[in-house]
């Protein structure tokens, strides 16, 4: 669809004329496109924004998801992942452990381990750094993708060390990028509803800062379908925008769908049901117009959506399918069907009649399909 016929279908979006202006949207105009009511237009001006700046590339990696531990001193009421220490089923992996099943991973293709997991009580810093250099020493091309931002922030508290000592440790045994969950969402007025034990919006937005200052870059999720408003979600976008601008950090922007299987959500009977697929495809658009001045890869997260709305969110302003998502167990937790080959994605985007391609961690093409 052309701009020109889109210019002719906008009508009195303003929002939309700036959209394609290339500007920068404001809050307002980011309200306005959550209650935009042609979902159609907007998909199709955000994959016009997404086009411009990527072109007709999908990528993905191979990458492998380690839960070192779901023990965790939180107990957020989104989360069906983590365990109260002592519980039957609670478990934290030795470093040994760990790196037998990277080793697997390695031998599977993966170029990446992505590693995350519950807020332990009682594990030192000296437990994530031995985890890194073990990987590191055995695995030297593997790059290590490992504890959000959330997770630096309550090690900081547990050990009594700075946000800032704690990065450069782990840097210095192998950390390579940071993910981007923890995030959720930034506005207080929805956060404590969402999340309990856990850091504020701002101070995962301080602790992500000092990581990019120490040349650490990361991705960034949002977490949506839930109870949020609108203007949490164009809120937690805006604060994404702005620190990008300064930092220049953030590789990717995740937004992740609210899993409703096992969560405490769930049993309290705030939510129903998961938000619809239309909602979905909003929230994509709404992300790659939001960011398009500062910010060029949005993913969507195929794990939570299913193949085949992954593929309509490709076409919403869409240009990663994060990755192969061996072992991921958060998501299994809540339900969903986790793991790919490279050959499924690929075909998955094929069948879209875009370029399919695997990357690396920091975005550089590794193979064309």
């Amino acid at each position: 669809m052309t701009c020109f016929v889109l210019e002719q279908l906008i009508g009195e979006s303003k929002a939309l004329d700036r959209s394609i202006a290339g500007e920068e949207l404001s809050y307002d105009d980011g309200i306005e496109l959550m209650n935009y009511e042609n979902l159609h237009i907007l998909g199709a001006v955000a994959d016009i924004a997404r086009k411009k700046l990527v072109g007709n590339t999908v990528s993905f990696t191979a990458s492998y998801y380690m839960n070192y531990t779901n023990v965790c001193a939180a107990s957020c009421q989104m989360c069906a992942f983590y365990r109260k220490d002592g519980a039957e089923d609670a478990y934290t992996l030795t470093p040994e452990q760990i790196e037998q099943r990277v080793a697997i991973a390695e031998n599977m293709g993966a170029t990446e381990v992505h590693i995350v997991g519950g807020f332990h009580p009682t594990l030192p810093l000296e437990y994530y750094e031995n985890m890194m250099k073990i990987i590191k020493k055995n695995h030297p091309q593997l790059k290590i993708k490992a504890l959000t931002a959330a997770e630096i922030f309550f090690l900081s508290k547990l050990t009594k060390n700075s946000t800032k000592e704690i990065l450069s440790r782990l840097k210095d045994a192998g950390l390579d990028s940071m993910p981007g969950g923890g995030a959720e969402l930034f506005h207080p007025e929805i956060r404590a509803k969402i999340v309990r034990g856990k850091c504020t919006g701002q101070e995962w937005l301080d602790t992500i800062e000092q990581a990019h200052n120490l040349g650490i870059k990361s991705n960034v999720t949002m977490l949506y379908g839930h109870i949020e408003k609108p203007s949490h979600i164009v809120d937690h976008l805006i604060k994404i925008r702005d620190l990008q601008k300064k930092t220049h950090g953030f590789i990717t922007m995740i937004p992740l769908k609210f899993s409703l299987d096992n969560t405490e959500l769930e049993q309290e009977h705030l939510v129903n049901n998961e938000c619809s697929s239309l909602y979905d495809l909003r929230i994509t658009a709404l992300s790659r117009l939001m960011l398009a001045n500062v910010l060029n890869n949005i993913s969507v997260y195929w794990v939570a959506y299913g193949k085949k709305l992954a593929q309509v969110a490709l076409s919403n302003g869409g240009n990663d399918l994060v990755g192969t998502a061996f072992s991921e167990e958060i998501y299994r937790a809540a339900g969903k069907p986790t793991t790919s080959s490279l050959d499924e994605l690929a075909i998955m985007v094929k069948e879209i009649g875009r370029q399919p391609v695997q990357r690396d961690t920091f975005y550089n093409v590794i193979k064309k399909f």
